[in-house]
C-alpha cells in the first residue's frame, strides 16, 4: 500500500472517532483526495434492498443532490448483486446500464463501484473515480470500502438518519420491534453460508428468524406467530429472546421450546407461535432439531431437493400443551442447502388466486444455485419475485432462512480485493 494510500485509511479513521453518521461523506471525500480518489459517493442498500439510497448532502459533478437509484439493472447495482468492483471510463452517472464496459488495468481516469460489504452482510456501494484501472488501485478502493463499511456499521444503530434513509415508508410498530432484534440478513465463514429474508419489511407482524455461532454450533431458529398485529410481533418477541436466554444457558433444544411455550402463555391468553429451533454441528454435519407445529425444513443437494424433515410435529408453542416428539436428527452432506421457511413464502397468492407454491418455491432456489448466485442475492430475487406474484402486496408475512454447510459457495460473498482465504475445515 503506498504512503497516500495509508494516510487515507489511517487519517478518515483517526477523523471519524468523533464524528456522526452525516460528517462521513464529507471526511472520505477529503482523506480520499490526497490518494487521487475524487467524486467519492456513499450509497446504501433500502430495507428491502430494491434501491441504494445516498447518504445525506452529496451531489454529483453538475452540483445536484444524488438520487436514489436502482439495485437492478444498474452499474453500482451490478456491484452490489455480484459483490464484485465494476469499473468503466468516463462514466458518472451510477444509474448509467450496466453494459458499458469495464475496462481494468487501463490507462486514464476510471469509475469504480465498490461493495460495502460487513462480513457477508451487503450494506451499499461506494462510487470512486480513480486515476487509473490498475490492480493496485482498485486494491486501494476495496480498502476504502471495508473501511467506509465498518464505520457505517458502528454508526448505524444510533443513527436516526440512517434509519430513515432506508426506509421508503412508514414502518409499523411491530415491524419496528422485530427489525431490531433480527440478525443481518447474511452470515459465512469458511464452513457454513446463513441467509434470511423477511417480508413485508414494514408491516410484518408475527414472523421472525435467528441464528447465532457458538464455537463449532450453528444455532438457527424460525418462528410465525399467531395474527398479523402487534400482539403477534410482541409473541414473535417473546419467542425469541426466551430462545437466546435459554441457548446461552447451554439449554437443550426440547426444553428451551418448552421455555417458550410457557413465555408466552405467562404473557398472553390463546396467543401461540409455531417455530424451528435447530443445531447444526459445523465439524460433522449433524442436524437436530425439534418441530413446534411449523413446516418442515427442506434439504436441497446436488441441485434437487432430497429431503423433507417431516416428523409428527409438536404442538404450537404459548398453548402449554403437551410434547411428545422431542429431538430429531438429520447428517448432512457437504454442500447441502436446508431451506427454513414460514407459510407466507408458499401461501403466497396472485389476485387471480395462484397460490406460489412449494414447487415454484425449490424450483426458484434450485435455479439460481445452479446459476452460480449466492445465497443472499438469491433470497432477494425471491422476495421480489413473490411481491410480484401477489401485485407489491403480501396477505401473510414471509420469511425464509438458508444454511449451505461445507459448499464453497462462500467465496463470492467475499470482495476479491480484501479476500483471505481461511484454514480449511470442511470435510469433503
Amino acid at each position: 500500500m503506498t504512503g497516500d494510500g495509508e494516510r487515507m485509511l489511517g487519517g478518515l479513521l483517526d477523523a471519524t472517532q468523533l464524528s456522526a453518521m452525516e460528517d462521513l461523506p464529507g471526511l472520505v471525500a477529503e482523506y480520499g483526495r490526497p490518494a487521487g480518489f475524487s467524486q467519492t459517493m456513499i450509497y446504501v442498500a433500502d430495507l428491502q434492498q430494491q434501491l441504494l439510497v445516498p447518504l445525506a448532502g452529496q451531489h454529483d459533478v453538475f452540483g445536484e443532490r444524488l438520487q436514489p437509484i436502482r439495485i437492478d439493472a444498474t452499474m453500482a447495482g451490478r456491484a452490489f448483486r455480484g459483490v464484485e468492483v465494476v469499473g468503466a471510463r468516463h462514466v458518472m452517472d451510477p444509474a448509467a446500464p450496466e453494459y458499458v464496459p469495464a475496462l481494468p488495468d487501463s490507462d486514464g481516469p476510471q469509475r469504480l463501484w465498490v461493495p460495502l460489504l460487513s462480513g457477508t452482510e451487503r450494506i451499499g456501494v461506494l462510487g470512486v473515480t480513480v486515476p487509473q484501472g490498475s490492480a493496485s488501485v482498485r486494491l486501494l478502493a476495496g480498502r476504502l470500502a471495508s473501511l467506509v463499511s465498518l464505520l457505517l456499521i458502528s454508526k448505524r444503530s444510533y443513527s436516526d438518519s440512517y434509519a430513515r434513509l432506508v426506509r421508503a415508508r412508514p414502518m409499523a410498530l411491530s415491524a419496528e420491534v422485530l427489525w431490531n432484534l433480527l440478525p443481518p440478513g447474511a452470515f459465512a465463514d469458511d464452513r457454513v453460508v446463513v441467509s434470511a429474508a423477511l417480508e413485508p419489511a414494514y408491516e410484518v407482524g408475527g414472523d421472525a428468524y435467528d441464528y447465532a455461532i457458538d464455537g463449532d454450533t450453528l444455532h438457527v431458529s424460525i418462528f410465525d406467530a399467531m395474527g398479523h398485529d402487534t400482539a403477534a410481533g410482541l409473541t414473535a418477541t417473546i419467542a425469541i429472546g426466551s430462545a437466546r436466554t435459554s441457548r446461552r444457558r447451554g439449554t437443550t433444544l426440547p426444553a428451551t421450546s418448552e421455555a417458550i411455550d410457557a413465555a408466552i402463555a405467562e404473557q398472553f391468553t390463546g396467543r401461540f407461535a409455531t417455530g424451528v429451533l435447530a443445531a447444526l454441528d459445523l465439524r460433522t454435519g449433524e442436524l437436530t432439531w425439534v418441530n413446534r407445529g411449523h413446516h418442515p425444513p427442506l434439504v436441497i443437494r446436488g441441485g434437487r431437493q432430497v429431503a423433507t424433515l417431516t416428523s409428527e410435529p409438536d404442538p404450537p408453542m404459548g398453548l402449554g400443551w403437551e410434547v411428545s416428539t422431542g429431538l430429531l436428527r438429520y447428517q448432512l452432506e457437504p454442500g447441502d442447502r436446508l431451506l427454513f421457511y414460514t407459510d407466507g413464502i408458499i401461501e403466497a397468492q396472485s389476485p387471480d388466486g395462484e397460490l406460489f407454491g412449494l414447487e415454484r418455491f425449490i424450483d426458484f432456489v434450485i435455479r439460481r444455485e445452479a446459476d452460480g448466485m449466492s445465497a443472499p442475492e438469491t433470497l432477494r430475487r425471491l422476495v421480489q419475485t413473490i411481491l410480484e406474484h401477489q401485485r407489491g402486496r403480501l396477505q401473510d408475512d414471509a420469511t425464509v432462512l438458508t444454511v449451505e454447510w461445507c459448499s464453497h459457495r462462500q467465496q463470492p460473498l467475499i470482495l476479491e480485493s480484501t479476500r483471505v482465504v481461511p484454514p480449511e475445515r470442511c470435510t469433503e
